[in-house]
């Protein structure tokens, strides 16, 4: 098959097969990442524009890496020092950089939907690299990504995604990915920070880690979404980690070798211990280095074969 979209939005409107098709693209652009030059012509000519209305680090830096490995061009845009901050709209902002030839937007921003406005409205392709509490999709990609050459297929696998589940982006993307790629996912997390009929999208809810987390594959843990909440959801950090972090006693409930993942930043001491964080069971800086190339497939399939 082929990869036909104009837009990556979201992780909710993709086919199985074209998840597929992104991953396998992926595996053929992470042996570059292992060569002495990291770098193709695949997009030479091109230019992208990194658009982040939200403090960000592993994705922007990830979407610019995997940007210059396929040699485009790329302008970074900070909206504390553009016109934004004198009232210019998101739309007008960006069709003024789109008439300096730019071939594809990057958009982080804090509104839900704000990328939808953007492709419905450009010619050009849009990326969706996290609206507010709505879609990360390329993080789950890069998760599955890893879960996959960890753990081959996903048919049957159990994973159990624990933490701040209602402002989480990447909580709903990699639950959309997992179910649709035929594994068996699981939440938990305090009653406030699970969404009221988030068993809709097909997971299991668990208010109690120890329960969670019996006899999974893969442990994925969240951060707790601070600047999203507009009230405290629970009584303290410090109850918080008593009840829901990750240690190596609930460590042991799951699978002999269960992976430990994390999308970052991770607190350390609050969702998970240092001991874990870096020990042989976790995967998170493999899931950075993955996230390249995922992301320069995205970006090959959406503009390398225009």
């Amino acid at each position: 098959m082929s990869f036909k979209r104009k837009d990556l939005l979201g992780i909710e409107e993709l086919r199985p097969e074209e998840i597929y098709f992104i991953l396998n693209t992926a595996k053929s652009f992470r042996q570059i990442l292992d060569r002495p030059i990291k770098k193709v012509p695949t997009l030479r000519g091109k230019t992208v524009a990194n658009l982040f209305f939200e403090p960000s680090t592993r994705t922007r830096i990830s979407f610019e890496l995997a940007a210059k490995r396929l040699n485009a061009d790329v302008v970074s845009f900070s909206s504390s020092t553009s016109s934004v901050v004198k009232g210019e709209s998101l739309l007008d902002t960006v069709k003024n950089i789109m008439a300096m030839r730019v071939d594809c937007f990057i958009l982080r921003h804090p509104t839900p939907g704000a990328p939808y406005i953007l492709a419905k409205n450009l010619p050009v392709s849009v990326i969706n690299a996290g609206d507010g509490s709505h879609e990360h999709p390329t993080q789950a990609l890069l998760d599955l990504y890893t879960i996959r050459e960890k753990r081959g297929e996903f048919k049957d696998l159990q994973v159990v995604i624990i933490g701040d589940i209602a402002h989480s982006r990447v909580a709903r993307s990699d639950i959309w990915a997992l179910n649709k790629l035929g594994a068996k996912v699981r939440v938990c997390g305090p009653p406030t920070l699970i969404p009221p009929q988030i068993e809709k999208m097909g997971v299991k809810v668990f208010y109690s880690v120890e329960e969670a987390i019996r006899g999974v594959d893969v442990v994925m843990m969240l951060r707790i979404q601070k600047e999203r909440q507009n009230k405290c959801f629970f009584p303290s950090l410090r109850e918080y980690r008593e009840f829901f972090s990750l240690n190596e006693e609930r460590l042991s409930l799951a699978k002999s070798g269960a992976m430990v993942m994390h999308p970052g930043p991770v607190n350390r001491g609050i969702e998970l211990p240092v001991s874990l964080a870096d020990g042989e069971r976790s995967v998170i800086l493999n899931q950075v280095t993955n996230g390249i190339a995922v992301r320069m497939a995205v970006l090959y399939l959406l503009l390398g074969r225009r």
